[in-house]
C-alpha cells in the first residue's frame, strides 16, 4: 500500500502556489508574524480567562457547563466545512470573521441568559472552525514563502514562526488570568459590577486584537486568481472544493495522525474540566484557579518558544512530542496511583508543579502538530488543518459532557492510556516517513511510503 506525501497537484490547485516568485509573498514576513500573533493573544486572553470562569459565573442551570459542550459540538461540526470557507474567502479574511465569533461570546456574558448563550455558542463554533484553518494556513503559507524566497530551510522556518505564534498566543492564560485576578480581588467578594467591568475590559481588548489583524498582509490573492481563471465549470469547481473535507480523511498519513489529534484536545479539556475543579479548587480555592492557571499559562509559552526553535523536520518533531508526552504521563500516573488533596506548603506545590508539566506538553503538542501537518500535507493545509480542529473541538467536548460522571482517577487513568494509544501510530509513521526520505537511487525519495 502506498502513501503519496506529496499530493496529487492535478485534482486541484496547491495551497502554495510553487513558484515563489509569483506569489503576492510579504517583503517583511516576520512583521506579520508578530501581527498575528499579538492579534490572537489580545483575542484570546479575554476568551480563554472568559472561558474559564464560564461554569462558575453561569452556574445557575448549568448554562455555562452546556454552553461550553454546545460551542465545541458547533466547533467540531463547522470544522468538517472550514477548509472550504478558508479557500473561498482566503486566510486573511477568515482570520478577521473569526474574531466575530469571539467578540459576540464575550458580549452575552454581560447578560447571559439561554437565549443569548445558546445561539452565539452555536456561532463562535462557526467563527473557532474558519478562524483556526485559516491561521495554520496562513502561517504556513507565510513561512513556506519566506522560506523559498530566502534560500532557507524550509522545516527551520515553520518551527521558528510556530514557536514565536505559540508562545505568544500561550502567554494568553498567564495574562488573562492575572487580569481576572486583579479586577475580581478588588471587588467584594466578585460582585456583579466587577465582573461586568471585567468582560467590558475582555471586549476592549478583542476589539484591539480584531483591528490589529486587518493589518495582516493578504497572500492568498495569487490562488483566488487561478481559481478564477479557471476553464473548468461552476459545479465542478464546487464538487473539487467539497472533496477537499473528505479528501483528508482517506489519507492514511492523516488517519495515524488523528489519534495524536485527538489526545492534544483531551489533554486541553482535562486541564480546564478536571485539573481546575478536583486538584486546583479542593487545595487553593476558586481564587487560586487563576494563579495555576496563569503557572500553566507561563509553561506552555516557554515551552512552545523553545521548542519551535528546536524544531527542523520530522525526527525533531519527534523526539520533542515524545518529551512533552512523558511528562505528561508523569502526572497521569500520579494523579491515577498516590494523589491526594493535602495541606500546608505542599498543598500549594503539587498543583502549581503539575500545571508547570501539564503545560509544557501542550506546548510541545501545539506547535509540532501544526509544524507536522505543514510538512506533510503541502498541497492540502486547509483541509489538514480543519482536520485538526475537529478531532481536537470532539476531544474536548466529549470530556466536558463526560465530566460530572467521571473520576478524577477515572480520568487520569484514561488520559494514560490516551497518551500510548496516540504515540503508537504516530511513531509507525514517522518510521516509515523516515525510511522513505533514506531510501537511496529513488526520483523523489518523499513521494511514496510504502507499508
Amino acid at each position: 500500500m502506498a502513501i503519496e506525501l506529496m499530493g496529487n497537484q492535478e485534482e486541484e490547485a496547491p495551497l502554495v502556489v510553487a513558484d515563489a516568485s509569483e506569489s503576492e509573498t510579504p517583503k517583511n514576513p516576520t512583521r506579520d508574524v508578530h501581527i498575528l500573533s499579538c492579534s490572537f493573544l489580545l483575542v484570546f486572553l479575554a476568551y480563554g480567562a472568559a472561558q474559564n470562569l464560564e461554569t462558575t459565573v453561569n452556574a445557575r442551570g448549568n448554562l455555562g457547563t452546556v454552553t461550553l459542550g454546545i460551542l465545541y459540538v458547533s466547533f467540531a461540526v463547522f470544522s468538517l466545512f472550514a477548509s472550504l470557507v478558508v479557500r473561498v474567502m482566503g486566510s486573511k479574511n477568515a482570520l478577521v470573521l473569526g474574531t466575530t465569533g469571539y467578540w459576540l461570546f464575550i458580549a452575552a456574558n454581560l447578560k447571559p441568559t439561554w437565549y443569548t448563550m445558546i445561539p452565539v455558542s452555536l456561532f463562535l463554533g462557526f467563527a473557532a472552525s474558519i478562524i483556526w484553518v485559516g491561521e495554520g494556513t496562513y502561517l504556513t503559507s507565510l513561512a513556506r514563502n519566506h522560506a523559498s524566497d530566502s534560500n532557507l530551510h524550509e522545516g527551520t522556518v515553520i518551527g521558528n514562526f510556530n514557536g514565536e505564534f505559540w508562545a505568544m498566543f500561550a502567554l494568553h492564560q498567564f495574562v488573562g488570568n492575572l487580569i481576572t485576578l486583579a479586577v475580581l480581588e478588588s471587588g467584594a467578594d466578585g460582585s456583579t459590577s466587577n465582573k461586568t467591568f471585567l468582560f467590558i475590559v475582555f471586549l476592549c481588548s478583542m476589539t484591539l486584537g480584531t483591528i490589529l489583524m486587518c493589518f495582516l498582509h493578504k497572500i492568498d490573492d495569487k490562488e483566488e486568481k487561478v481559481s478564477d481563471d479557471s476553464s473548468v465549470s461552476f459545479f465542478s469547481a464546487v464538487i473539487s472544493r467539497l472533496k477537499s473535507v473528505i479528501t483528508p480523511l482517506l489519507d492514511f498519513k492523516m488517519l495515524l495522525i488523528i489519534p495524536l489529534v485527538a489526545y492534544s484536545g483531551l489533554q486541553q479539556a482535562f486541564v480546564w474540566a478536571e485539573y481546575t475543579k478536583d486538584v486546583v479548587n479542593p487545595t487553593l480555592g476558586e481564587a487560586g484557579v487563576g494563579g495555576a492557571m496563569a503557572v500553566y499559562g507561563a509553561f506552555d509559552a516557554i515551552c512552545s518558544l523553545v521548542a519551535g526553535r528546536l524544531t527542523s523536520g520530522l525526527r525533531s518533531i519527534t523526539i520533542i512530542v515524545c518529551v512533552g508526552a512523558f511528562f505528561q504521563a508523569v502526572i497521569f500516573i500520579w494523579l491515577s496511583l498516590k494523589y491526594s488533596a493535602t495541606g500546608g506548603v505542599l498543598g500549594i506545590v503539587y498543583p502549581l508543579l503539575m500545571a508547570a508539566l501539564l503545560g509544557i506538553g501542550d506546548g510541545v503538542l501545539n506547535t509540532q502538530l501544526s509544524a507536522l501537518l505543514a510538512l506533510l500535507f503541502k498541497h492540502d493545509m486547509e483541509g489538514a488543518f480543519s482536520q485538526l480542529k475537529v478531532w481536537q473541538s470532539s476531544a474536548i467536548s466529549a470530556v466536558f459532557f463526560l465530566n460530572p460522571s467521571v473520576t478524577l482517577r477515572t480520568m487520569a487513568m484514561f488520559m494514560l492510556a490516551a497518551i500510548f494509544v496516540s504515540l503508537a501510530p504516530f511513531m509507525y509513521l514517522i518510521l516509515k516517513v523516515e525510511k522513505a526520505f533514506s531510501k537511496p537511487n529513488t526520483e523523489d525519495p518523499r513521494r511514496y511510503i510504502h507499508l
